[in-house]
């Protein structure tokens, strides 16, 4: 483990419901990161291919059209997305941690999930948010507590986890407990629930 490092979190918008897009983008931050001499590189929640908003915002009686287009353009972990993402990783020697919306291979189930790769273009693990929040049930099922895990990487001990799991002590303290020296919290750009507006930025703490 390097005794300093330089970290970056992505500030960005995806390509909205296009993952083909957006991984050229994700691709071309990594890129970035490596020419200002960053080693770990965080995305956002879900950015491919973007946090579904509508589903805060339209009565879900019309909404299954472009969930079902959300689905598809939701990735699969040994699709060709991922596959070109490890290869840049490998490529630039950057370490990522990416938010997406993994479709379960074979399947229509999504999950809301974090990406782990380490600079060669190993994938270390995903994590699958253990329980959507509130009308994100609407496309992610629950993930499970086996994906509550810390990766050993060349930067530390390194975890993630995504939203309001950031706030739950019981899913930080088994984080906590394998010894994660690195955490990757992943947050949506806003919350569209009348009153939650800075949740986010309230819990970042210094």
């Amino acid at each position: 483990m390097p005794s300093v490092y330089k970290a970056a979190a992505v500030h960005a918008a995806p390509v909205f419901m296009d993952k083909v897009a957006t991984t050229e983008k994700v691709i071309e931050y990594i890129k970035d990161a490596k020419k200002a001499s960053v080693e770990l590189l965080v995305y956002p929640e879900t950015f491919i291919p973007g946090y579904p908003y509508f589903i805060e915002c339209y009565p879900t009686l019309i909404q299954p059209p472009v969930l079902a287009e959300y689905i598809e353009q939701s990735v699969e972990i040994d699709g060709p997305e991922i596959r070109k993402i490890q290869a840049a990783c490998r490529d630039y020697g950057v370490c990522i941690v990416l938010g997406i919306s993994e479709r379960m291979s074979g399947t229509h189930t999504c999950f809301n999930s974090q990406v782990f790769i380490e600079s060669d273009g190993t994938l270390l693990g995903v994590h699958r948010k253990l329980q959507p929040t509130y009308v994100e049930r609407m496309i992610w099922a629950n993930g499970g507590g086996y994906t509550l895990r810390c990766y050993p990487s060349k930067h530390g001990i390194l975890g993630g986890l995504a939203c309001w799991e950031n706030t739950m002590n019981g899913a930080r303290q088994a984080l906590i407990q394998q010894g994660e020296q690195i955490h990757a919290g992943a947050w949506p750009a806003l919350s569209t629930m009348a009153g939650f507006e800075a949740v986010a930025d309230i819990q970042v703490e210094p």
